[in-house]
């Protein structure tokens, strides 16, 4: 006498057959053909033999499992105990395909046990049988579940009416909770459940830090069960005599809130925790036809839609927020006295499933993120592109297998950069513009496209900086001039040149070096700022009109860089400041992630400041305003006299605010 295992290979199926190979019988295992190799492999890591754990081949969708009649004449009396794990668990999978795998699946199962004549059938449910039931629901109950629209939930009860009423050998059934990794390695094949979060609890720990506290949800009570409990529970209660045709729900007696979980992963996750939860069921007085009704405008289903995507969380889990179904597992608890079996408490495990995940099974983890995925053989045109930030990213887009094109005024500049880069073997294209006269940008864009035929990337660069306080610019009016010029007006003609041939490629990325001064508004760089704030102003304005057109758009709210166009002011060269490659870091971070805007923390604290409190943000400015001086040139001096060094408190001040422009 042995065992035979549908869904062996499965996730509860690879910790199970461990425990039955344990008990020193034969395990028979329903396989497909193309899955014999998966099989293969688990045997190895089972440490189990051909003769020990034996293949047969055949299919849950067919009459019988789609067993041949040979094998079933083999296994005619040899099956002590049969456990059908096979099943579809997945909330995105379509009605149909639950339902054939669940339900059709199971009444196969079934007309096998049969067949074979099988001692005991062991039908592996789930709490989802019980539909969104209100209140507790015990282990006698069926025919009360309630609310089964859902295709999972009603495949799952369905499946377990074909055990109730169709099959004719001895039955138990088991219903376990939310399963998720083993409570000691933390092992999972795929993402459900509540791992669903994890995305969200990780992007919440990149951007804020874990002693932040955050609002969140309560929610119902969720169910929560670690793998080696489940399968310890099934070995064990499935060889217990004189309980059949009962059920077993495999549940945690003492579940927490979905808010409650949700913080046991965010501190397992060194991510914020939310301090204040609120109760969903208190949005429960707002009209089912208003949340519907909003809920069905076109572009909040979009927006809806464009979130879930980004962090991996089926629509479909919301409606289960307000969990209203409790478990008595009484019949379960009884049956496990005296073993040893329980279940464990999440918070002694929780970090072993997160560090799992993130480790595993993380989308971000097959997701090609470098460089070279994004740009290889792809034309990328720099502005700016013979020196400094543009020279920077032209060589690490050339080792990443750019076709570059590097735009400037000096032709032996370009040159020469163009000759580093080949000399290297990456691929440089250069042509020389005066990015302030809008006739050869014309042209420019022209000649590219001639050239090469499109453009994938364009990065915004070239720029002019002027640090000189507006009392000392009463008489250069030329200086807003030749900044919005060239900062604003240029980069925009370039864009607007090149945005067809994106448009109609239905790919694109363009991306601005702005400036962190668009979020701090430091005093002295009005003309500068006011340059860079238009070109992000245009183009966030423009990218919501072509984002579903294939084209992105990000602005780099770039802090202080050492280049050449800060190097006339001396006091530069006593403050804090990124490297040119560096900052070519924060480019090559906008082409492989494409996110809205990169900024700083110190960026985003002074945008921040300014929108919560204005005028004592103001006060600050006014204060450095007065605490770093014009320089000799800015204030129309001409007498060579160089600048003093900075004070103690200048310097201070300088690394407190690092890569603020002052």
């Amino acid at each position: 006498m042995g065992y035979f295992v549908t869904g062996a290979t499965g996730f509860i199926g690879r910790f199970l057959v461990p425990l039955l190979l344990a008990r020193g019988k034969t395990v028979h295992v329903l396989v497909r053909k193309g899955s014999q190799k998966k099989l293969a492999a688990l045997r190895e890591a089972w440490g189990a033999t051909d003769a020990q754990v034996i293949a047969v081949v055949g299919d849950v969708t067919r009459p019988a499992l789609g067993v041949a009649d040979a094998d079933l004449r083999r296994l005619k009396g040899k099956v002590e105990h049969m456990f059908h794990l096979a099943a579809v668990y997945d909330l995105n999978a379509s009605a149909e395909e639950q339902m054939a795998a669940n339900v059709e699946g199971t009444r196969h199962a079934v007309e096998f046990a049969e067949a074979v004549g099988a001692g005991c059938f062991h039908h592996v449910s789930s709490i989802a049988a019980a539909g969104l039931y209100d209140g507790v629901f015990r282990e006698d109950m069926f025919e009360e579940a309630e609310d089964l629209d859902h295709p999972y939930f009603r495949s799952k009860h369905d499946a377990e009416g074909v055990v109730r009423r169709e099959c004719r050998r001895p039955w138990r059934v088991y219903r376990p909770g939310f399963v998720v990794g083993h409570s000691k390695t933390g092992f999972i094949d795929k993402i459900d459940g509540p791992y669903y979060f994890f995305k969200t609890i990780q992007k919440m720990r990149s951007l804020l830090p874990p002693w932040m506290p955050t609002v969140g949800i309560e929610g119902g009570r969720i169910n929560i069960v670690p793998v080696d409990f489940v399968v310890a529970a099934l070995d064990h209660i499935a060889h217990r005599k004189g309980l059949d045709r009962k059920c077993f729900h495999l549940t945690d007696p003492e579940p927490s809130r979905i808010g409650e979980v949700l913080n046991i992963f965010a501190k397992a996750a060194h991510a914020p925790m939310m301090t204040m939860r609120i109760n969903a069921r208190m949005f429960g007085f707002i009209p089912a036809p208003i949340v519907y009704g909003l809920a069905s405008l076109a572009p909040v289903k979009r927006a809806i839609r464009v979130v879930l995507n980004d962090l991996g969380v089926p629509r479909d889990v919301f409606q289960f927020i307000n969990w209203p179904t409790r478990y008595d597992n009484r019949e379960a608890a009884k049956a496990l006295k005296g073993s040893g079996i329980e279940v464990p408490q999440l918070e002694t495990y929780a970090a072993r499933l997160w560090d799992y995940w993130e480790r595993n099974l993380d989308p971000d983890l097959f997701i090609d993120r470098s460089l070279s995925g994004r740009v290889k053989d792809k034309v990328v045109v720099v502005t700016g592109g013979s020196s400094g930030i543009g020279h920077a990213t032209a060589l690490k887009l050339a080792e990443a297998g750019a076709k570059v094109v590097i735009v400037a005024r000096d032709q032996e500049k370009l040159d020469a950069t163009k000759a580093e880069i080949e000399k290297a073997g990456g691929r440089c294209y250069a042509y020389s513009c005066d990015l302030t006269d809008m006739a050869a940008i014309d042209a420019l864009a022209r000649t590219v496209l001639a050239d090469h035929g499109t453009v994938d990337f364009l990065i915004n660069n070239a720029g002019r900086s002027i640090r000189r306080a507006v009392l000392n610019s009463l008489d250069r009016f030329h200086d807003f001039e030749r900044t919005m010029q060239l900062n604003y007006f240029g980069a925009v003609k370039l864009i607007l040149a090149f945005l067809p041939k994106m448009v109609e490629q239905k790919r694109g990325h363009i991306i601005n070096i702005s400036s962190i001064g668009v979020l701090s508004r430091a005093p002295r760089f009005s003309a500068y700022v006011a340059s860079k704030s238009a070109l992000d102003a245009f183009t966030e304005c423009a990218a919501s009109e072509f984002l579903d057109k294939g084209v992105h758009t990000t602005n780099i709210n770039m802090p202080l860089v050492r280049t050449p166009m800060i190097a006339p002011t001396k006091i530069y060269e006593n403050v804090p400041t990124l490297s040119p490659d560096e900052a070519a870091g924060l480019v090559v971070e906008a082409i492989v992630y494409r996110p809205v805007r990169i900024a700083t923390r110190l960026g985003i604290f002074a945008a921040i400041c300014h929108a919560a409190a204005p005028k004592v943000t103001q006060v600050l400015l006014n204060t450095a305003f007065n605490m770093f001086p014009d320089s000799a040139a800015a204030q129309g001096r001409k007498d060579g006299q160089q600048p003093p060094p900075l004070t103690a408190e200048q310097m201070a001040f300088a690394q407190l605010t690092q890569g603020i422009h002052w």
